[in-house]
């Protein structure tokens, strides 16, 4: 068919991890004529960036970590691509693995096609697979190509459009070859299913089919053009990417049905008047290198030097096979790499005064926390300027000072997530840190009244101290938090002492009998004595301390734990198996229900103890083929006793 070119267009390639997706990046490139430079490895979590030309025609590749702990990632990159391409493997086992980015494809309104790789391998028939695929898509997915076999070993494919057949090649174009004749009627039941899909969205074609008229080559694939690009459709092809299987064909399939650059911005809601209109989706901060963003220019041109907002540009790179290749200007539609632009964060868009925002992901919930520490304590200052950078770099990526464990708490959104953090901090930096699991943030009450008496008397030559409290020290009801009544009748303590009695008194509760803040009490000033000479606030704030810490033991203190209210998100084929996994962490099922707006999901809702909380994400993907999330609040705290308390308490 009749082709028209359509300027720079981005394409991104995403899919479950171990899918092949980065060897079909590779593949991709090296049949473009851009190879990847040899020993360039790939670096766990992190998008890969590069430029091309396929018959003649300029591209962006972007290849997508496939691990759902690198997610934002991949969301962002969809956020300027103009179609996708899903990876999958053969195995309609596996197929669940992919529903996610499905989920997500279809959420973004992002065209796409999907690549059942490693076809050398595929033990059933295509169809199942795509069956397999299908519930987790809004769209029909629709087969273009059937494999045929030499005996159980697949070697080549029957295109469903054009009615040709190809035999496979080992890292060169696949070679012309005649229908075998056994795979004619497969070939006839994969159009027919394939034209009842596009007749759907076209009178004419749906005409055609009702009258048993056929329609040509041309006029489906213009048909399956509109639909995929419209996001109504996504097409399946095949191939072995470690082979270059299909890769051209894929190629070619990108070539006629990637949409135009204009038409995705149309897509997206930019104004298709005004300057140059850019949008962020990577922040790199590559040491002595600076800062680089990756950006896709909406509108253009854009010259080097150009002031977008506040922001002044230093530079912009084209990536030809991922090498950086410096240029004074870009076009509307190129995805390129933008120098220095401080201040201006992932996400940002950058144009003209009163240009609104464009769709971006949101930044996930944490999932998977750790408490870091430098093994040199003259790394300090340098962690916390590193991990500013990195949290720049990758906006799911949190670090923070816990105020009630003093522990610096690094959270993301699983171990790998952290551990590449911890190897980027050492690389990149040269910052060494250890890590542990943070500590829970107990908290201590108690459970009956007790009255108090508290005295200083010193005398050292001089001035001496004195100061004399009773006190009533009281439990209040859980989150009343803490409160100091002053009852002191006669002047038995002056009323300029009174505040430093109610003050020392929370600061004593700050470590209570197991080492924990104690929380909702109440302290009850009742009596008191004082001398006209010797008595001091610090004299008061000193009897007061030894009054609450002498009454503490005798009050039934308790331990108290954080308790989370938990929503895990499953598959509804796992929901036993994720109750299971929450009453076994202590946990208390409040029930179920099919997630909204999800078919064959549910939320499982319980409460859970933060102490359970830890690795609660990596066992859950565990038993869900990486398919489980959860997202959890506070909800209370909640007494805690047994060996759990003798541990807390330790």
């Amino acid at each position: 068919m009749s082709h028209v070119p359509s300027g720079p267009r981005a394409v991104a390639l995403v899919g479950p991890y171990g899918s092949g997706k980065s060897t079909l990046f590779d593949a991709l490139l090296s049949a473009a004529g851009s190879p990847p430079r040899r020993g360039a490895e790939k670096v766990v979590g992190e998008p890969r960036l590069a430029h091309c030309s396929f018959m003649d025609e300029p591209w962006a590749l972007i290849d997508c970590p496939g691990s759902v702990e690198f997610a934002f990632a991949a969301e962002a990159a969809l956020a300027v691509a103009d179609l996708a391409v899903l990876v999958v493997e053969p195995d309609p086992g596996r197929a669940a693995t992919a529903a996610p980015m499905l989920r997500l494809l279809d959420g973004y309104g992002v065209p796409f096609l999907v690549f059942i790789n490693r076809a050398d391998q595929m033990a059933g028939r295509a169809r199942d697979t795509v069956a397999a695929l299908q519930p987790f898509a809004a769209r029909p997915l629709v087969l273009r190509q059937v494999p045929f076999r030499e005996g159980d070993a697949v070697v080549g494919y029957v295109d469903v459009v054009s009615e040709r057949a190809y035999r496979y090649r080992r890292g060169a174009a696949s070679d012309r070859v005649d229908v075998p004749a056994a795979m004619a009627e497969r070939k006839q039941e994969a159009r027919a299913g394939l034209l009842e899909v596009l007749a759907d969205h076209d009178d004419a074609l749906l005409e055609k089919v009702i009258e048993d008229v056929a329609p040509s080559p041309d006029e489906i694939y213009g048909r399956l053009r509109a639909d995929e690009a419209a996001g109504t459709v996504g097409g399946v092809l095949l191939g072995a990417a470690d082979r270059a299987w299909g890769v051209r064909r894929l190629w070619k399939a990108l070539r006629h049905d990637a949409p135009a650059a204009a038409e995705t911005a149309e897509r997206r809601g930019v104004a298709a008047e005004g300057g140059p209109l850019v949008q962020v989706f990577r922040t790199i901060n590559g040491g002595h290198g600076g800062k680089v963003s990756w950006a896709r220019l909406w509108r253009g041109p854009l010259k080097d030097g150009a002031t977008l907002g506040s922001a002044r540009l230093s530079g912009i790179w084209r990536l030809p096979g991922g090498e950086p290749a410096k240029v004074a200007e870009a076009e509307a539609g190129e995805l390129v790499a933008l120098g220095r632009l401080d201040g201006v964060a992932t996400g940002a868009v950058l144009g003209e005064a009163g240009e609104a925002m464009l769709p971006f992901p949101a930044v996930p919930a944490p999932l998977f926390a750790l408490a870091i520490a430098t093994t040199d304590h003259k790394d300090d200052v340098r962690l916390s300027g590193a991990m500013q950078k990195l949290a720049e770099e990758d906006p799911s990526l949190t670090a923070r000072l816990d105020p009630e464990t003093g522990e610096t708490v690094l959270a993301g959104q699983g171990e790998m997530h952290l551990r590449s953090v911890a190897e980027r901090l050492a690389g990149t930096y040269g910052v060494k840190v250890a890590t542990q699991k943070p500590r829970v943030p107990y908290k201590e009450t108690i459970r009956k009244p007790v009255h108090q008496h508290g005295r200083l008397k010193r005398q050292t030559g001089g001035h001496g101290q004195f100061a004399d409290v009773k006190l009533d020290i009281a439990p209040r009801a859980r989150g009343e938090g803490f409160r100091f009544v002053d009852k002191v009748v006669g002047g038995a303590v002056p009323r300029n002492f009174i505040p430093a009695v109610g003050e020392a008194a929370e600061e004593a509760l700050h470590k209570g009998v197991f080492g924990h803040p104690v929380v909702d009490v109440e302290v009850t000033l009742t009596d008191g004595q004082f001398h006209a000479v010797d008595s001091s606030d610090m004299a008061f704030r000193t009897a007061t301390r030894i009054a609450i810490t002498e009454a503490l033991p005798k009050a039934d203190p308790v331990l108290l734990e954080p308790v989370d209210h938990v929503t895990v998100t499953v598959p509804n084929d796992y929901t036993a198996a994720a109750q299971r996994l929450l009453t076994g962490r202590r946990g208390q099922i409040l029930g179920y229900a099919e997630r909204p707006g999800w078919a064959g999901w549910d939320d499982v809702e319980a409460l859970v103890p933060q102490a359970e909380l830890h690795d609660l994400i990596i066992e859950l993907r565990s038993i869900t083929m990486g398919l489980g999330s959860y997202r959890r609040r506070f909800d209370h705290l909640a007494e805690v006793h047994g060996r759990v308390a003798q541990a807390a308490a330790g």
